[in-house]
């Protein structure tokens, strides 16, 4: 480790799941901004998780490849991790996978779907917990931070197994915060729509729609969800089991 940043995460090392993508790469840039080395690691495609890398500020950072439903390879990057860094002191998991279905039209929801959605928004972020568990509490201070979603709580979302998976990303945060207390706090952010292309098919259409509809008129960016997370990191001290709505007021 040998980022020469300085700030209030300056000499902690913080790894994002899903960094190479619009949250993930914006809460990578924010950690790194704060002062953190950052490993980031992309679902497939290693040439994009070094591209977020080399704009990050400071030295040392990482890129890493991690499918993350495949449990053993979520537990590989622990352990490069380990070698490399030293050290993880912040655990952000951004990954996740949606698919647009209408929530009327029960039989597109097919079970493949179902699990796929269950095991990336849920599964998923709880093996990576589990793999850097260890490390998260070596210093007494780790910090796990999931990217949620406002529909876990309004129900509105791309497909119902969405909105249940991420109900149970909030539950799971919860339940984890008590279990691994005092040692690891674990929060979620949860946005509202987010200008990103990670909702497949929506147009510029729906999204003027959703901003229309959201009090402060406009759909969340990458950034205002990394803001978020850096204030877990460096404000919210001492907050756990938390939910924090990032939205605009979309939920009102």
């Amino acid at each position: 480790m040998s980022s020469a940043m300085h700030g209030p995460l300056a000499g902690k090392v913080a790894v994002v799941f899903g960094g190479s993508g619009g949250i993930g790469a914006a809460s990578a840039r924010a950690l790194a901004g704060a002062g953190a080395t950052v490993a980031v690691s992309a679902g497939h495609d290693l040439a994009r998780a070094r591209q977020v890398v080399e704009s990050l500020p400071g030295e040392g950072h990482r890129a890493y490849v991690a499918d993350i439903a495949d449990s053993a390879q979520v537990e590989q990057v622990a352990r490069a991790v380990a070698a490399d860094l030293g050290r993880t002191d912040i655990l952000v998991n951004s990954a996740g996978v949606t698919a647009a279905v209408a929530h009327r039209d029960l039989a597109a929801l097919d079970d493949a779907t179902i699990d796929l959605l269950l095991i990336h928004n849920v599964r998923a972020p709880f093996a990576a917990i589990r793999a850097f568990e260890a490390a998260l509490r070596a210093h007494g201070d780790g910090l796990v931070v999931n990217i949620s979603s406002i529909a876990a709580s309004t129900a509105v979302g791309s497909n119902v197994a969405y909105c249940a998976a991420k109900a149970g990303m909030d539950t799971m945060g919860a339940a984890l915060a008590r279990a691994l207390a005092p040692d690891i706090r674990v929060l979620n952010v949860s946005p509202g729509a987010v200008d990103t292309a990670f909702v497949p098919g929506r147009d510029q259409a729906a999204s003027e729609k959703i901003a229309a509809s959201t009090p402060l008129r406009r759909l969340a960016t990458p950034e205002d969800v990394a803001d978020a997370v850096l204030a877990c990191a460096t404000q919210l001290r001492f907050s756990t089991g938390s939910v924090i709505q990032v939205d605009g007021g979309r939920h009102l």
